[in-house]
């Protein structure tokens, strides 16, 4: 893709609805500028978490210090750990002082592939980032990035003018409470969104 046809997402992109938000990420790049090197990857699959009144939300328990930047200012990567083993990146939505962000579930790589491969188990290039623990596994995110700015230079996402054609929505996958929501949503045609994304399709 040209330069000139790529442009960072400011903070303006983050600062609005989250369900907004969240639709609009699929085909969105994600660049981090590593200590091993550039990566990048275009994303395929998000779902969205808003609020105290959303009972699968991290904020449904009101704020604390694991949640604090989920009431912080938008555009800034949310990354926690999950069941002693995956980190998953969540990009932090809204106005500061309202707890929502949107999950990365996963992504097509695009560039760094050998430094995802060296990171992650070997397979498929489309399945080397499919999954949110997969995606921070490969692309070498833990804690240690926690609260970047997406506005920054070292993790940030690009608009590089290549939309999905097809957006799909569903149920958020692996959780009990909220389960109703149709707030995940990944490109359809995509081979790296989850093979659970093909249940309740639609078009939007």
């Amino acid at each position: 893709m040209a330069p000139n046809k790529s442009q960072k997402l400011t903070r303006s992109f983050y600062n609005r609805d989250t369900l907004t938000v969240a639709r609009e990420l699929i085909g969105r790049y994600i660049i981090y500028r590593s200590v091993r090197g550039r990566l990048s990857a275009r994303i395929v699959e998000v779902e969205a978490y808003i609020g105290e009144d959303d009972p699968a939300c991290h904020a449904a328990c009101g704020p604390t210090e694991r949640n604090r930047l989920m009431y912080g200012k938008p555009g800034v990567a949310y990354i926690y750990f999950i069941y002693g083993m995956y980190h998953c990146l969540n990009f932090v939505t809204e106005r500061k002082g309202f707890p929502a962000a949107v999950l990365l579930r996963a992504a097509e790589p695009i560039s760094g592939i050998e430094i995802v491969r060296a990171n992650s188990s070997h397979g498929a290039e489309h399945a080397l980032l499919s999954g949110p623990g997969k995606f921070c596994r490969g692309f070498g995110l833990t804690l240690a990035q926690n609260g970047l700015d997406l506005t920054g230079t070292e993790l940030y996402l690009e608009d590089r003018c290549d939309p999905a054609t097809e957006i799909g929505v569903s149920k958020r996958i692996g959780i009990r409470q909220g389960a109703e929501k149709l707030w995940r949503f990944y490109d359809a045609k995509s081979d790296a969104a989850s093979q659970l994304g093909h249940m309740r399709r639609r078009r939007v």
